[in-house]
């Protein structure tokens, strides 16, 4: 590994722990009082952002088995870009708006047990979707910057042994924050 690889590993490891703490710290924040309106736009955005990821991460592959490696790289590029506004969207949206509850119908923050039981098992499948969601959205943004940095440097090999963890992993990721944002949207209280 040259220097400028290891640069940029620091630097990948780097910015991944730097998201995680925002994330988190944005849990245990409490949200400023003056909320800008188009904030209650931005769930529908980061599900359109997901859903558009999720289409072209399937056309990168069908890219790349086709050799058309032009294709399968101004794809990832606009799929990193996208993902980076998805990003940016998340954290203001959670600065200033905190987590709705599954199955709130009253939209109270408060969850009856009428409530519970309406939603039944399809809370157990919501957070399970969620939990996998999160914690694989923690793994694989390394994953993506270091196979990133290995396809533009043309490190084809080694792009190749981290992507086959990675990709799938995104997909995953992608798919799944649609899903996430369709079961959780008819609670939303705006």
């Amino acid at each position: 590994m040259n220097l400028n690889n290891k640069f940029f590993s620091r630097l990948i490891w780097i910015v991944s722990a730097v998201v995680l703490l925002v994330v988190i710290t944005l849990k245990l924040v409490p949200p400023p009082q003056n909320k800008p309106s188009f904030i209650y736009l931005l769930p529908h955005l980061i599900g359109g952002i997901n859903a558009t990821c999720s289409v072209l991460l399937v056309l990168s592959l069908i890219f790349i088995k086709n050799k058309n490696i032009q294709a399968h790289k101004i794809t990832n590029v606009i799929t990193f870009m996208l993902s980076a506004v998805f990003l940016i969207f998340y954290i203001l949206f959670h600065l200033y708006e905190k987590d709705t509850k599954f199955g709130d119908v009253d939209h109270n923050g408060i969850l009856s047990a009428a409530e519970l039981a309406a939603v039944g098992v399809g809370r157990y499948i919501y957070f399970f979707i969620l939990i996998t969601h999160i914690i694989l959205a923690i793994v694989v943004l390394p994953l993506i910057l270091i196979s990133f940095l290995r396809g533009f440097n043309m490190q084809v090999e080694s792009h190749k042994k981290i992507v086959r963890w990675a990709y799938p992993i995104w997909l995953y990721v992608a798919v799944s924050g649609v899903v996430v944002y369709l079961m959780i949207s008819p609670y939303y209280n705006f």
